[in-house]
């Protein structure tokens, strides 16, 4: 990880290159996360416990908490529970969500570097108030170890484009799982409630907001000011996906990982504006027509997509990296 700031991208990045929308120069870029195993190589003889301990541990540096992530992927991470998986207890509320109008051009010239259109955040206004009855929202987005056994057991022709010619990359086994199609998120999520006879399902956008806010209105899972650490984003990440939870710092208030960074996250809800709020036709809707929201941003992304209230989808491009979590109704 360097903790350089990509050259700036003044474009609509949909218009640009991948490496262009990304802030990268055309020459090579070395960002990739791996090398630290090997300054690290006593982390193989840690149990998982030990391993998980320093993967979450904020006080460790990146590269450590990278390479114990590294190392669980190889062993065993006790984390990835695909028929039991972690999940956090978000009570029942009446939240405040979405941006007021008189907020949006603040938020397109604070990220106008990173080619952002004032179009895109007007999609979040405006601010309206929804009531949430208690549900639960898992720890971590879905790992490409838990998507192999729904792909095992149902057959499913649903590859995700980031599996090269399809084959398992097992040494990612406890990276979140990208590309894959909004509707198999659903059929994953009915699955897994077939399965084990629990009310598993994606997040509505609502819920989203909710769990990565804390319903308090803060811009970020950790606050109101964008931190490159705290999230797997283009400005300081290692251009890849890294292993779930080795980003600490930036878990939520509910004590949700990687709602911002690392791969962006469906949610239940196509498109459609707020209460109040007039439909924005952006180059999402005029290329898709209807679509399914995601949320949080990605390793590919700069960290406006990984504000809470930031609502996206699919681009079918390879730089949008489009994962998921799910929900549990209780």
């Amino acid at each position: 990880m360097t903790g350089s700031t990509p050259p700036a991208v003044m474009a609509n990045p949909n218009t640009l290159s991948d490496r262009e929308a990304m802030g990268l120069p055309p020459s090579f870029v070395s960002r990739g996360p791996y090398w630290a195993l090997r300054n690290h190589q006593d982390l193989l003889a840690k149990t998982p416990k030990e391993l998980v301990a320093l993967a979450e541990d904020p006080r460790q540096e990146f590269a450590t908490r990278c390479a114990a992530g590294t190392v669980l992927g190889l062993v065993g991470d006790p984390r990835v529970q695909p028929y039991d998986p972690p999940m956090a207890e978000v009570p029942a509320a009446c939240v405040s969500l979405g941006l007021a109008p008189e907020s949006v051009d603040a938020v397109v010239g604070q990220w106008r570097h990173a080619g952002v259109e004032r179009e895109w955040i007007a999609k979040e206004c405006p601010v309206h108030e929804v009531r949430l009855a208690a549900f639960r929202i898992a720890l971590h987005p879905v790992t490409n170890a838990e998507y192999r056994l729904f792909l095992e057991d149902t057959s499913s022709t649903w590859l995700p484009s980031s599996w090269q010619f399809g084959a398992y990359p097992a040494p990612l086994s406890n990276h979140p799982v990208w590309t894959v199609p909004a509707e198999a998120a659903d059929a994953y999520a009915a699955w897994l409630a077939a399965a084990t006879g629990r009310r598993f399902r994606l997040p509505t956008e609502a819920e989203w907001e909710y769990a990565a806010s804390g319903g308090d209105g803060r811009a970020y899972p950790w606050g109101e000011s964008f931190r490159p650490l705290c999230a797997n984003t283009v400005e300081g990440g290692p251009l890849t996906t890294v292993p779930i939870g080795v980003h600490p710092a930036g878990r939520s208030p509910f004590g949700v990982h990687d709602m911002a960074g690392n791969v962006e996250e469906y949610v239940a809800d196509d498109y459609q504006a707020y209460p109040g709020g007039d439909p924005v036709d952006d180059d999402l809707a005029r290329t898709r027509g209807t679509y399914r929201v995601a949320r949080g941003g990605s390793f590919t992304r700069f960290g406006d997509l990984a504000r809470c209230r930031r609502r996206h989808g699919w681009y079918e491009r390879d730089i949008y990296a489009m994962g998921f979590r799910l929900a549990e109704t209780i």
